[in-house]
């Protein structure tokens, strides 16, 4: 009987230690928004995303990287000195294609630059939901689903997403993690409710980034497989990846 791999949940960069990422896939989420910007961007035809840890960086990338655009945020909004911010919604293709995105935000970029030794690092959301759980299958390699959380702190909707997948590809891993069990729990109960944006409306990000406007966002956010396209990290910058040629 062939063994299957491993499926874990992190709910925490602040729990990312107690993990073993090495031979591991490991999927960065933050659904609010980075990596939901990710998908659209690179769908939408960017050359490339790079993660950037610190907005002074993104900065100056405007002035290295050819044709680039410099993007992103800090506490839910634009951050001084950026030109455009974490919202999928900007980055249509008439705008987007063949560009650079360097993009920092306060919590995905932050997790994507703290795996020092998967494997594999890809990022997801809902917007590249099963594009993601066919990847993942098709590789047939451990996984770790990492939440970016808020500021160390579990938020829901990364939670919901780590479900999501654990849910869609459960019979392919053996599933012993107690956060992969409780991410899975509350989707499915989601899935019993009026749906996902109403499942979280009363949580702390939903709220937070509600009061900055950005309802359409997060509504966008959660609307599954708008762009299906499997963003990875090379080591600098997200690319997509080919995915006829990996599922």
């Amino acid at each position: 009987m062939i063994e299957k791999p491993q499926l874990e949940v992190c709910l925490s960069p602040a729990l990312l230690s107690l993990y073993d990422t090495r031979d591991t896939i490991v999927v960065i989420i933050d659904v609010f928004r980075a990596t939901s910007t990710i998908a659209a961007a690179l769908h939408n035809g960017a050359r490339a995303v790079i993660p950037v840890a610190s907005v002074a960086e993104c900065i100056q990338m405007k002035e290295t990287v050819d044709n680039c655009i410099t993007a992103g945020e800090r506490d839910g909004q634009v951050a001084p000195g950026l030109q455009y911010g974490n919202s999928p919604l900007e980055y249509p293709a008439d705008f987007i294609k063949g560009k650079t995105l360097a993009l920092t935000t306060t919590n995905g970029t932050r997790l994507l630059h703290m795996v020092k030794d998967a494997d594999t690092i890809i990022t997801g959301s809902f917007l590249n939901l099963d594009a993601v759980c066919q990847y993942l299958v098709k590789r047939g390699k451990k996984v770790l689903l990492a939440c970016s959380a808020w500021k160390d702190r579990v938020n829901l909707e990364d939670t919901l997403f780590a479900g999501a997948v654990t849910a869609s590809i459960r019979e392919h891993f053996t599933v012993h993690c107690d956060s992969a069990r409780i991410a899975e729990s509350l989707y499915l109960q989601s899935q019993r409710s009026s749906g996902l944006l109403d499942f979280l409306r009363d949580s702390s990000h939903f709220r937070r980034l509600a009061a900055f406007g950005l309802e359409k966002d997060m509504a966008y956010c959660v609307t599954p497989n708008q762009h299906p396209v499997v963003p990875v990290y090379n080591g600098r910058e997200l690319e997509v990846e080919n995915i006829m040629g990996t599922l």
